[in-house]
């Protein structure tokens, strides 16, 4: 059957860890300080770039992403308080989300040529 290996000797450390439920709902509540956090971000990087750059958005990558994440977390938070979405299509809207952030810390950075791009590791 397919639970039976969980019973096997190598597998027993998954009964220490919390339900499905549980790790969802702490998933929806890390989200949600997450995502106040990300809006200060979002407002805080527009006023330093009106500071740096005379202009509070420029249609960077950096700055697209990061409004991308955030409208991406603001839907899943969004379905799940107001649609109920709850277990596995709210675990896979949050993963969409994480993705969408390692692409920002990593592609954006290194790939994607910007004004956020590191100095010498981006052509062009």
């Amino acid at each position: 059957s397919g639970g039976a290996i969980v019973g096997r000797p190598g597998w027993r450390w998954l009964d220490n860890l919390p339900t499905a439920h549980a790790l969802e709902a702490l998933s929806f509540r890390l989200t949600a300080v997450g995502f106040v956090a990300w809006t200060f971000t979002l407002i805080g990087g527009a006023i330093w770039a009106e500071s740096a750059w005379g202009r509070y958005w420029g249609w960077d990558p950096k700055e697209v992403w990061t409004f991308i994440i955030w409208v991406v977390y603001a839907a899943y938070l969004h379905a799940r308080t107001t649609r109920g979405w709850a277990g596995r299509k709210s675990a896979y809207f949050v993963l969409v989300g994480y993705a969408c952030v390692l692409f920002n810390f990593t592609a954006v950075n290194l790939i994607i040529n910007g004004k956020h791009s590191y100095s010498g590791l981006t052509a062009g």
